[in-house]
């Protein structure tokens, strides 16, 4: 892969990643930073990328493990999550609909939150996520279906809303 195809698959991607990291971790900056690096790693390892069936999945999957790995490390060291020295960038405005779909998903267990981004928001198919995520293909439908029933209460405007805390990207529910 030479520059020119890295830059194009950068471009074509970047924003699609952002997107789906910021749904799984909740933080929109955290996302940019852990994709950023993510792309980083994967000009490192260009040679294995030009190999790989889904190297997009492969730099979601390193974006992921960056985004974890910074949470443990805030969590263990009680430091704040954001260290830099710069503000925050300028962004956009917020569709509601789309915060309210993080804040729900920030509520599920982390098993079930993956597996319906990687599926709704990413567009894989069951088989694919199954292969990501490293588990039984029944295992994803079990938690699409729990996840599915579990994000239909919690944006239902006729159910109050569950005071409880978001989850963290190193929790693990199935």
């Amino acid at each position: 892969m030479d520059e020119s195809e890295f830059d194009a698959f950068y471009t074509a991607s970047f924003a699609r990643l952002t997107g789906q990291l910021h749904a799984l971790i909740g933080n929109r900056d955290e996302a940019q930073e852990c994709v950023q690096e993510a792309f980083v790693r994967a000009w490192q390892h260009r040679r294995v990328l030009e190999r790989a069936d889904h190297p997009e999945a492969w730099v979601r999957t390193t974006a992921y493990r960056l985004a974890v790995s910074r949470w443990r490390r805030v969590r263990l060291s009680r430091r704040p999550a954001d260290r830099a020295v710069s503000p925050a960038a300028w962004t956009d405005a917020v569709d509601e609909s789309r915060v309210a779909l993080i804040a729900a998903l920030r509520q599920l267990p982390e098993a079930q939150r993956q597996a319906l981004v990687l599926h709704h928001l990413c567009d894989l198919p069951v088989q694919a996520v199954a292969r990501e995520v490293g588990v039984p293909e029944g295992t994803i439908k079990a938690r699409l279906s729990r996840g599915r029933a579990a994000l239909a209460a919690l944006l239902d405007p006729t159910e109050p809303s569950p005071a409880s805390a978001p989850s963290t990207p190193g929790a693990s529910h199935a």
